[in-house]
Protein backbone atom coordinates (compact mmCIF):
# COMPACT_ATOMS: atom_id res chain seq x y z
CA UNK A 1 0.00 0.00 0.00
CA UNK A 2 1.18 3.24 -1.33
CA UNK A 3 1.77 6.05 1.37
CA UNK A 4 -0.28 8.48 -0.56
CA UNK A 5 -1.43 12.45 0.40
CA UNK A 6 -4.43 13.87 -1.22
CA UNK A 7 -5.19 17.44 -2.26
CA UNK A 8 -7.41 19.53 -4.35
CA UNK A 9 -5.13 22.42 -6.46
CA UNK A 10 -6.81 25.06 -8.18
CA UNK A 11 -6.48 25.41 -12.33
CA UNK A 12 -7.94 28.97 -13.13
CA UNK A 13 -11.78 28.27 -12.09
CA UNK A 14 -11.06 24.40 -11.90
CA UNK A 15 -10.35 22.09 -8.82
CA UNK A 16 -8.20 19.41 -9.81
CA UNK A 17 -7.53 16.04 -7.96
CA UNK A 18 -4.10 14.88 -7.00
CA UNK A 19 -1.83 12.95 -5.15
CA UNK A 20 1.55 12.80 -3.94
CA UNK A 21 3.37 9.47 -3.32
CA UNK A 22 7.38 10.10 -1.60
CA UNK A 23 9.57 12.15 0.37
CA UNK A 24 8.08 15.97 -0.21
CA UNK A 25 12.39 17.22 -0.24
CA UNK A 26 13.00 14.54 -3.58
CA UNK A 27 12.65 15.70 -7.19
CA UNK A 28 9.48 15.19 -8.47
CA UNK A 29 8.01 12.82 -11.11
CA UNK A 30 4.93 14.11 -12.84
CA UNK A 31 2.76 11.89 -14.14
CA UNK A 32 0.31 12.68 -17.01
CA UNK A 33 -2.41 10.54 -18.49
CA UNK A 34 -3.84 9.55 -21.31
CA UNK A 35 -7.15 10.22 -23.00
CA UNK A 36 -10.50 9.96 -20.58
CA UNK A 37 -7.78 8.26 -18.11
CA UNK A 38 -7.81 9.44 -14.47
CA UNK A 39 -4.68 9.32 -12.21
CA UNK A 40 -5.91 6.17 -10.93
CA UNK A 41 -4.88 4.72 -14.28
CA UNK A 42 -0.79 5.56 -13.31
CA UNK A 43 -0.05 1.40 -11.71
CA UNK A 44 0.77 1.64 -7.96
CA UNK A 45 3.40 -0.43 -8.77
CA UNK A 46 5.23 1.84 -11.41
CA UNK A 47 4.66 4.38 -8.31
CA UNK A 48 6.72 2.46 -6.10
CA UNK A 49 9.38 1.56 -8.45
CA UNK A 50 9.83 5.52 -8.92
CA UNK A 51 9.69 5.96 -5.16
CA UNK A 52 12.07 3.24 -5.11
CA UNK A 53 14.81 5.32 -7.53
CA UNK A 54 14.26 8.11 -5.20
CA UNK A 55 11.68 10.43 -6.02
CA UNK A 56 8.44 11.21 -5.07
CA UNK A 57 5.58 10.83 -7.78
CA UNK A 58 2.73 13.14 -8.77
CA UNK A 59 -0.59 11.80 -10.40
CA UNK A 60 -4.18 13.79 -10.76
CA UNK A 61 -7.42 13.28 -12.42
CA UNK A 62 -7.14 15.63 -15.57
CA UNK A 63 -10.44 18.20 -15.95
CA UNK A 64 -13.08 15.92 -16.97
CA UNK A 65 -12.37 12.85 -15.17
CA UNK A 66 -12.16 11.47 -11.67
CA UNK A 67 -12.81 14.21 -8.62
CA UNK A 68 -11.38 17.20 -11.07
CA UNK A 69 -13.98 19.75 -12.08
CA UNK A 70 -16.31 18.87 -14.98
CA UNK A 71 -16.50 21.56 -17.41
CA UNK A 72 -18.92 22.20 -20.24
CA UNK A 73 -17.57 22.03 -23.43
CA UNK A 74 -19.93 23.90 -25.50
CA UNK A 75 -19.87 26.85 -23.78
CA UNK A 76 -15.86 26.52 -22.61
CA UNK A 77 -13.96 24.75 -25.21
CA UNK A 78 -10.55 23.55 -24.07
CA UNK A 79 -7.47 22.58 -25.95
CA UNK A 80 -4.22 20.31 -25.32
CA UNK A 81 -2.76 23.44 -23.93
CA UNK A 82 -4.98 24.18 -21.64
CA UNK A 83 -4.87 20.58 -20.43
CA UNK A 84 -1.07 21.22 -20.10
CA UNK A 85 -1.73 23.93 -17.69
CA UNK A 86 -3.62 21.97 -15.56
CA UNK A 87 0.15 20.43 -15.20
CA UNK A 88 1.43 23.77 -14.23
CA UNK A 89 -1.14 24.60 -12.21
CA UNK A 90 -0.63 21.14 -10.22
CA UNK A 91 3.25 21.95 -9.82
CA UNK A 92 2.57 25.31 -8.68
CA UNK A 93 -0.18 23.74 -6.14
CA UNK A 94 2.54 21.65 -4.92
CA UNK A 95 5.17 24.79 -4.86
CA UNK A 96 7.46 22.91 -7.23
CA UNK A 97 8.99 25.00 -9.69
CA UNK A 98 10.09 21.89 -12.51
CA UNK A 99 9.50 18.10 -12.13
CA UNK A 100 10.41 15.42 -14.80
CA UNK A 101 7.51 14.64 -16.94
CA UNK A 102 5.99 11.30 -18.09
CA UNK A 103 2.96 11.57 -20.01
CA UNK A 104 1.39 8.33 -21.87
CA UNK A 105 -0.84 8.77 -24.88
CA UNK A 106 -2.52 11.70 -24.92
CA UNK A 107 -0.24 12.17 -22.19
CA UNK A 108 2.43 12.02 -24.28
CA UNK A 109 1.12 14.97 -26.30
CA UNK A 110 0.41 16.79 -23.41
CA UNK A 111 4.32 16.12 -22.07
CA UNK A 112 5.21 17.53 -25.57
CA UNK A 113 3.60 20.75 -25.35
CA UNK A 114 5.41 21.07 -21.81
CA UNK A 115 8.96 20.60 -23.33
CA UNK A 116 7.84 23.05 -26.07
CA UNK A 117 6.23 25.99 -24.20
CA UNK A 118 7.60 25.64 -20.74
CA UNK A 119 11.06 24.65 -20.89
CA UNK A 120 12.10 26.31 -17.43
CA UNK A 121 9.46 23.33 -15.85
CA UNK A 122 10.70 20.65 -17.51
CA UNK A 123 13.58 18.80 -15.98
CA UNK A 124 13.51 15.77 -18.16
CA UNK A 125 11.19 14.74 -20.74
CA UNK A 126 9.31 10.83 -21.28
CA UNK A 127 6.99 10.20 -23.65
CA UNK A 128 4.83 7.02 -23.38
CA UNK A 129 2.60 5.12 -26.02
CA UNK A 130 2.34 8.57 -28.09
CA UNK A 131 2.63 10.19 -31.10
CA UNK A 132 4.18 13.71 -32.30
CA UNK A 133 2.01 16.62 -30.97
CA UNK A 134 -0.22 18.29 -33.57
CA UNK A 135 -0.02 14.87 -35.72
CA UNK A 136 -3.75 14.37 -37.50
CA UNK A 137 -4.62 10.87 -37.63
CA UNK A 138 -7.75 11.03 -39.07
CA UNK A 139 -6.76 10.72 -42.84
CA UNK A 140 -4.62 6.84 -42.09
CA UNK A 141 -7.28 5.74 -39.97
CA UNK A 142 -10.03 6.49 -43.10
CA UNK A 143 -7.75 4.67 -44.65
CA UNK A 144 -7.10 1.86 -43.37
CA UNK A 145 -11.24 1.46 -42.18
CA UNK A 146 -11.87 2.10 -45.70
CA UNK A 147 -9.08 -1.12 -46.99
CA UNK A 148 -7.53 1.53 -49.01
CA UNK A 149 -3.67 1.46 -49.35
CA UNK A 150 -1.11 3.97 -46.69
CA UNK A 151 -0.27 7.27 -47.84
CA UNK A 152 3.74 7.55 -47.98
CA UNK A 153 3.44 9.84 -45.47
CA UNK A 154 1.06 8.43 -43.02
CA UNK A 155 2.41 7.05 -39.58
CA UNK A 156 1.40 3.41 -39.09
CA UNK A 157 -2.97 3.52 -38.61
CA UNK A 158 -4.15 1.65 -35.30
CA UNK A 159 -4.49 -2.26 -35.50
CA UNK A 160 -7.57 -4.38 -37.14
CA UNK A 161 -8.18 -5.03 -33.52
CA UNK A 162 -8.30 -1.79 -32.39
CA UNK A 163 -10.73 -0.78 -34.80
CA UNK A 164 -13.12 -3.30 -34.94
CA UNK A 165 -13.35 -2.89 -31.34
CA UNK A 166 -14.67 0.74 -32.53
CA UNK A 167 -16.82 -0.47 -35.07
CA UNK A 168 -18.44 -3.27 -32.52
CA UNK A 169 -19.95 -0.18 -30.48
CA UNK A 170 -20.24 -1.76 -27.00
CA UNK A 171 -22.36 0.55 -24.57
CA UNK A 172 -20.80 2.41 -22.41
CA UNK A 173 -19.65 0.31 -19.28
CA UNK A 174 -16.81 -1.72 -17.16
CA UNK A 175 -17.37 -4.89 -19.84
CA UNK A 176 -16.92 -2.41 -22.37
CA UNK A 177 -13.91 -0.87 -20.74
CA UNK A 178 -12.50 -4.35 -20.17
CA UNK A 179 -12.97 -5.43 -23.51
CA UNK A 180 -10.91 -2.13 -24.86
CA UNK A 181 -8.08 -2.67 -22.20
CA UNK A 182 -7.26 -6.41 -23.78
CA UNK A 183 -7.39 -5.11 -27.35
CA UNK A 184 -5.06 -1.92 -25.57
CA UNK A 185 -2.76 -4.41 -24.21
CA UNK A 186 -1.85 -6.49 -27.43
CA UNK A 187 -1.66 -9.98 -28.48
CA UNK A 188 1.78 -11.15 -27.25
CA UNK A 189 2.40 -9.90 -23.09
CA UNK A 190 -0.58 -11.63 -20.82
CA UNK A 191 -3.55 -9.67 -19.81
CA UNK A 192 -4.35 -8.86 -16.17
CA UNK A 193 -7.86 -8.81 -15.99
CA UNK A 194 -8.32 -8.37 -12.46
CA UNK A 195 -6.46 -5.38 -11.64
CA UNK A 196 -7.40 -3.97 -14.90
CA UNK A 197 -10.95 -4.25 -14.03
CA UNK A 198 -10.39 -3.49 -10.41
CA UNK A 199 -8.35 -0.32 -11.87
CA UNK A 200 -11.74 0.16 -14.40
CA UNK A 201 -14.19 -0.34 -11.72
CA UNK A 202 -12.61 2.44 -9.00
CA UNK A 203 -12.47 4.62 -11.85
CA UNK A 204 -16.10 4.84 -12.45
CA UNK A 205 -16.89 4.99 -8.50
CA UNK A 206 -14.71 7.97 -8.53
CA UNK A 207 -16.12 9.52 -11.65
CA UNK A 208 -18.19 13.18 -10.92
CA UNK A 209 -19.34 12.70 -14.62
CA UNK A 210 -18.26 9.32 -16.98
CA UNK A 211 -19.80 10.42 -19.79
CA UNK A 212 -17.58 14.12 -19.02
CA UNK A 213 -14.30 12.06 -20.00
CA UNK A 214 -15.23 11.99 -23.78
CA UNK A 215 -14.46 15.91 -24.35
CA UNK A 216 -10.63 14.78 -23.81
CA UNK A 217 -11.65 13.72 -27.65
CA UNK A 218 -12.91 17.01 -28.88
CA UNK A 219 -10.11 18.74 -27.28
CA UNK A 220 -7.55 16.74 -28.99
CA UNK A 221 -8.53 17.88 -32.23
CA UNK A 222 -9.30 21.26 -31.25
CA UNK A 223 -7.80 23.53 -34.19
CA UNK A 224 -4.66 25.17 -31.70
CA UNK A 225 -1.76 26.60 -33.19
CA UNK A 226 0.46 25.88 -30.41
CA UNK A 227 0.35 21.77 -30.89
CA UNK A 228 1.90 23.20 -34.02
CA UNK A 229 5.30 24.13 -33.00
CA UNK A 230 8.45 22.33 -34.05
CA UNK A 231 9.42 18.92 -31.62
CA UNK A 232 13.16 20.50 -32.58
CA UNK A 233 12.66 23.42 -29.73
CA UNK A 234 12.19 20.46 -26.91
CA UNK A 235 15.76 21.35 -24.88
CA UNK A 236 15.12 18.83 -22.20
CA UNK A 237 16.77 15.16 -22.11
CA UNK A 238 13.81 12.78 -23.65
CA UNK A 239 13.05 9.39 -23.81
CA UNK A 240 10.53 7.71 -25.82
CA UNK A 241 9.14 4.16 -24.65
CA UNK A 242 6.86 2.57 -26.62
CA UNK A 243 5.41 -0.92 -27.34
CA UNK A 244 6.56 -3.23 -30.30
CA UNK A 245 2.69 -4.46 -30.35
CA UNK A 246 0.91 -0.59 -29.74
CA UNK A 247 -2.59 -0.75 -31.36
CA UNK A 248 -3.34 2.72 -31.22
CA UNK A 249 0.15 4.49 -32.12
CA UNK A 250 2.41 1.85 -33.89
CA UNK A 251 5.41 1.38 -33.04
CA UNK A 252 6.35 4.20 -36.29
CA UNK A 253 4.93 6.73 -33.99
CA UNK A 254 7.76 6.41 -31.52
CA UNK A 255 10.49 6.42 -34.10
CA UNK A 256 8.78 9.46 -36.06
CA UNK A 257 8.78 11.04 -32.11
CA UNK A 258 12.55 10.42 -31.65
CA UNK A 259 13.38 11.48 -34.75
CA UNK A 260 11.73 14.87 -33.97
CA UNK A 261 13.32 15.58 -30.50
CA UNK A 262 17.44 16.50 -30.61
CA UNK A 263 18.69 13.69 -28.55
CA UNK A 264 15.59 11.37 -27.70
CA UNK A 265 16.48 8.42 -26.66
CA UNK A 266 14.18 5.12 -28.09
CA UNK A 267 13.78 2.67 -25.96
CA UNK A 268 11.53 -0.30 -27.85
CA UNK A 269 9.71 -2.61 -25.04
CA UNK A 270 9.09 -6.24 -26.83
CA UNK A 271 5.57 -7.18 -26.62
CA UNK A 272 3.63 -4.15 -24.98
CA UNK A 273 0.86 -2.73 -26.42
CA UNK A 274 -0.62 0.59 -25.32
CA UNK A 275 -1.36 0.24 -22.01
CA UNK A 276 0.44 -1.23 -18.56
CA UNK A 277 -1.42 -3.73 -18.08
CA UNK A 278 0.66 -6.84 -17.87
CA UNK A 279 2.25 -8.46 -14.96
CA UNK A 280 5.84 -6.77 -14.04
CA UNK A 281 5.19 -4.03 -17.07
CA UNK A 282 4.62 -1.02 -14.67
CA UNK A 283 7.64 -1.44 -13.24
CA UNK A 284 9.69 -2.12 -16.20
CA UNK A 285 8.36 0.92 -17.44
CA UNK A 286 9.05 2.84 -14.75
CA UNK A 287 13.03 1.99 -15.07
CA UNK A 288 12.45 3.42 -18.36
CA UNK A 289 11.51 6.96 -17.29
CA UNK A 290 14.17 9.55 -17.16
CA UNK A 291 15.08 11.25 -14.32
Amino acid sequence: MLDAHERFVPSGPLRIWTERVGDPGLPAVLMVMGSAAQGVSCPDALVGRLVERGVQVIRFDHRDTGRSSVVDFDAHPYTIGDMARDCLAVLDGYGLSSAHVAGTSMGGMIAQWLGVHAPDRVRSLTVMSSSPMGHDPSPAWARARAGEPADPDDLPPPSPAFLAHLAAGLPPGVESDVALFRVFNGPVRPFDEPAARAMLESALSRAADPAAAANHHRAAWMDAPDLLAPLSLIAAPTSIVHGDQDPVCPLGHGEALAAAIPGAVLHVVPGMGHVMTSPGLPEEVADLIRL
